[in-house]
């Protein structure tokens, strides 16, 4: 059975980082499938941040992101990382890990995630 497990959110200040982690457990990343970060604000749609297929790499991210954020995967612990830096307050929302197990060129479209964590909660707030 796949889960996916997200931790590592929290509250920062604006220009501050965050270090977000997803274990996956009951697959291996050496499938070689799609492995996307997503958010959701508090009344708006849920949206691809960033994703990363486990054993090609060529990591795609949005265009509000790119250069503050990088995706990571580390295959021997079948884990996915999102590293956030220069936060700020519009980078708040419930983060999402999940899982495309079809494509090998991952995109940010929510409709092709087929399995989700449960999310983590990231706050920019001064």
């Amino acid at each position: 059975q796949v889960q996916l497990v997200a931790s590592g959110g929290g509250s920062v200040q604006p220009g501050g980082s965050l270090r977000l982690s997803c274990a996956a457990t009951g697959y291996s990343f050496s499938r070689g499938d799609c492995m996307g970060w997503f958010r959701q604000a508090p009344g708006k749609e849920r949206w691809g941040v960033a994703a990363i297929n486990t054993v090609i790499g060529s990591p795609y991210y949005a265009d509000s992101v790119k250069g503050r954020f990088t995706i990571s995967r580390d295959n021997a612990k079948n884990t996915l990382t999102l590293q956030m830096d220069s936060l700020k307050p519009e980078d708040t929302a419930m983060y999402y890990c999940a899982r495309d197990p079809v494509r090998s060129e991952c995109s940010l479209s929510v409709n092709l995630y087929t399995s989700w964590g449960q999310g983590t909660q990231v706050t920019v707030s001064s």
